[in-house]
């Protein structure tokens, strides 16, 4: 399958990257001014013009200090934050390309040294101005000061090793530059701007500071991006005489799409909102259906909860069963009137399911069955890879298998039933792959026939990792699908995150067993009413936005490379004009 331009967008998180400890980058400093200091004795004669060799310490090393030293608080003190490794990364960064561009002449061209110097301090300011718009604030205005913090601590020094009209020139260049970077970062920033109203580099200031400081302001960004949807939030509601009820909810949005951004925990908020004992496996949607707020979550909630005022139940389900078209394996099981389908490619790769796709499946369904439970069970990553949209053989899989089911289903003789649940925390962290909600099983026992689903907390499984777990499953129980929540609190850099890639099925395996015998000893008499009421104007990213974010992203990114070298080329050149007219 080809990848589509959203998992290009995707894999733009490589580029990120933690900062190195201040200390480190502050030593990398210094050594370099030491080594051109070695360097500037060997050149002492031919330095007319200064009553000092050129010193690297002099030129490069204290305005970096300086610049590492005063960036931070100028920052905090207009309110954004930038921690003390970014600052000094910035300043090592800048250094080295300075170094680069002042020693790029050589040192015995004495006429020409001052002019390289000036145009590193030039283009260092501009550089510097680009990334603290990127990472600090977007408004261009209040970073002119921090940004000029180490170039302009080296015009003094390039006033003090070579003349005062030195910072003539160096002010000069500064202009040329500082206008380059502002007409460049105008550039960038202007096809999302016309597309979507929205500023490029406010958006990455807010993503860094979700990723920094767990800040929300990026959903400010998706609510103005955003459309309101009605969508079928189908729920089976267990109860008994003897232990917790139980509440097995399929929402049709997606839990994204990073961390505790937007939806991105919703498992955890509707499972901790209800009394029931609360599973939330995954339905069918796309990022296209990502929540824009957190608070959007109660609208799902509010659904769930005006369901339950006229909730009608039967004491009698039917056995589960399996049918399989293509690559696409259905696990099914009837409760009265509503049909509970848990659908799987594993090993086949397995990915978000079109919201199309899971309309198509009810509305062919409720010729069957009042209420139609369609669960994606996200359990097979291989790669980032697009969604399955209607209309593509994956999905006419998809399509045949639950036909094939509402057909087996609609017949099964039904008999009283029993139900257990358990709910374990896992010791393993978001970094890791798991969710807050650890592992969740309910077992169904129906006519001496035991069926148990297993749902871990988590974005997708690692492939080969279901057929482990059900291998040893099964020993318990007739019938068994292990599923993922969807939970995209796993995934603040990188989409790929899939239970079981950084923690082997070995280690957690054992707490997933003991849950499921936990569910099997908690079985007991029950009863089930299902529903389909509608979650009302939910506000989501909207259809196909992501793919149009991502398209415009891709496209500035072609661009972005040669547009910069030609800014900076007519930056060169207006430098050596510069130079001339001063000169």
């Amino acid at each position: 399958m080809a990848q589509g331009s959203d998992v290009k967008l995707g894999q733009l998180t490589r580029f990120l990257f933690t900062a190195p400890s201040w200390k480190r980058s502050l030593l990398l400093i210094a050594l370099l001014g030491i080594l051109i200091d070695g360097a500037g004795f060997r050149a002492y004669v031919i330095l007319p013009v200064s009553p000092l060799p050129f010193s690297g310490t002099i030129a490069f090393t204290l305005p970096a200090i300086f610049a590492f030293l005063v960036t931070k608080p100028l920052i905090d003190y207009g309110g954004r934050t930038m921690t003390w490794n970014r600052s000094a990364l910035l300043a090592l960064a800048c250094t080295v390309f300075a170094v680069i561009i002042t020693l790029s002449v050589r040192v015995t061209d004495t006429a020409l040294l001052p002019l390289f110097y000036a145009i590193a301090l030039g283009f260092i300011f501009a550089l510097r101005l680009f990334v603290l718009v990127a990472i600090a604030d977007y408004r261009i205005a209040r970073m002119l000061t921090p940004a000029f913090t180490q170039s302009g601590a080296g015009i003094f020094a390039g006033m003090y090793l070579f003349s005062p009209l030195f910072g003539v020139l160096a002010l000069v260049l500064h202009l040329v530059f500082g206008l380059a970077i502002v007409l460049l970062i105008w550039l960038i920033e202007r096809p999302l701007y016309r597309a979507f109203r929205i500023r490029g580099l406010a958006f990455i200031n807010a993503f860094i500071a979700h990723t920094t400081d767990g800040s929300k302001s990026m959903e400010d960004f998706f609510r103005e991006i955003g459309e309101e949807i009605f969508v079928p939030q189908v729920s089976l509601f267990f109860r008994r005489d003897k232990g917790k009820e139980v509440l097995v909810t399929v929402p049709n949005l997606h839990p994204g799409p990073m961390g505790e951004i937007g939806g991105g925990n919703l498992p955890r908020i509707v499972h901790d909102y209800f009394a029931e004992e609360t599973l939330v496996p995954h339905g069918c949607a796309t990022h296209d259906f990502n929540l824009v707020a957190e608070s959007e979550i109660m609208k799902v909630i509010d659904a769930i909860q005006r369901a339950k005022k006229d909730l009608s139940f039967v004491p009698t389900a039917g056995k589960s069963g399996r049918v399989k078209a293509g690559s696409v394996r259905i696990l099914y099981q009837r409760f009265d009137d509503t049909l509970l389908m848990v659908s799987t490619r594993s090993p086949e790769r397995t990915e978000d399911l079109d919201y199309g796709i899971g309309m198509t499946i009810m509305a062919e369904g409720h010729r069957y069955f009042k209420n139609i439970a369609f669960v994606d069970a996200h359990n097979c990553m291989t790669d980032l890879s697009s969604p399955i949209h209607l209309g593509t053989l994956t999905a006419t899989e998809y399509l045949d298998a639950a036909g094939k089911a509402f057909h087996c289903a609609k017949d099964t003789e039904t008999f009283p039933f029993s139900i257990g649940v358990s709910h374990r925390r896992l010791p393993f962290s978001r970094e890791q792959g798991f969710g807050d909600l650890g592992v969740q099983v309910l077992a169904v026992e129906v006519g001496g026939q035991k069926t148990a689903y297993v749902l871990l907390d988590g974005n997708n499984m690692a492939q080969g990792v279901r057929e482990q777990l059900l291998e040893q499953i099964l020993k318990h129980v007739d019938n068994a699908e292990v599923m993922t929540t969807d939970s995209h609190v796993v995934n603040t850099i990188t989409g790929k995150n899939p239970v079981g890639l950084n923690v082997p099925v070995e280690e957690f395996a054992p707490f997933v067993l003991d849950a499921v015998r936990e569910a099997i000893a908690d079985l007991s008499p029950a009863e089930v009413a299902g529903c389909s009421p509608q979650c009302e104007h939910v506000v989501v990213f909207g259809s196909t936005r992501i793919t149009q974010l991502a398209s415009t992203v891709n496209t500035m990114l072609i661009f972005i490379a040669p547009l910069s070298l030609a800014t900076l080329l007519l930056a060169f050149l207006l430098s050596l004009v510069a130079y001339i007219v001063i000169g």
